[in-house]
């Protein structure tokens, strides 16, 4: 039985599901009018994420050692995927939708293949083939749970997540329609990533300060 018939289960016995389903419509609807209500006030000077009806606004600073680690991995990415042709790399304030939360990932990758639909006034973006989130104690949670299970639920075939207080990197790929971690580094080594073809990183480059 997939999860998503463990989770409607409940709903499909109850006597009262007629009932339960206009509620819950009742309330996609009105989360919907929130969200259209989010994408009509965010302007771009604060990074933004409307996550389960919730709109989550990031205005505290982020650390030092959390944007090194997002500014080294693009020093080596970006690079890397133009002079090779392989795509398109989003950064920071690139709004991905999925189909019922918007997210703004920390470094992210579209194949060349995907990106050659995006249009030169495009706001919005599908959910890519590869995101990275640098952890800190206010994203970590959401990082590891709603973000993972929506990531590969929109079919986002690498996720890392990297911990620059740690100095760590999780690489996940997805199988089976959920990510599975395929290497944890937390020393020295190289990270090769699955999806960007040819790519790697030594680890100590995502932390040099």
């Amino acid at each position: 039985m997939s999860n998503t018939s463990v989770i409607l289960q409940p709903i499909l016995n109850s006597p009262d599901m007629g009932r339960l389903l206009e509620e819950l419509n009742r309330q996609w609807q009105l989360e919907q009018e929130r969200r259209h209500r989010f994408w009509e006030a965010i302007d771009g000077t604060v990074k933004a994420e409307f996550i389960n009806g919730e709109e989550i606004l990031y205005h505290s600073p982020v650390s030092g050692r959390h944007w090194m680690a997002s500014t080294q991995l693009m020093r080596y990415m970006l690079p890397y995927v133009y002079d090779n042709q392989l795509g398109k790399v989003g950064y920071e304030k690139v709004m991905i939708r999925c189909t019922r939360n918007d997210y703004e990932p920390d470094v992210c990758f579209w194949t060349q293949e995907r990106a050659a639909a995006f249009e030169p006034r495009q706001s919005v973006f599908p959910p890519p083939d590869f995101v990275a989130e640098i952890l800190s104690e206010s994203t970590r949670e959401r990082d590891r749970g709603i973000k993972m299970q929506d990531y590969a639920a929109h079919g986002v075939q690498e996720y890392w997540l990297i911990d620059p207080d740690e100095q760590t990197v999780e690489q996940y790929l997805l199988g089976d329609g959920v990510f599975r971690l395929h290497l944890k580094l937390n020393e020295e080594g190289v990270l090769h990533a699955k999806v960007i073809q040819g790519f790697s990183i030594p680890l100590k480059s995502i932390f040099q300060e």
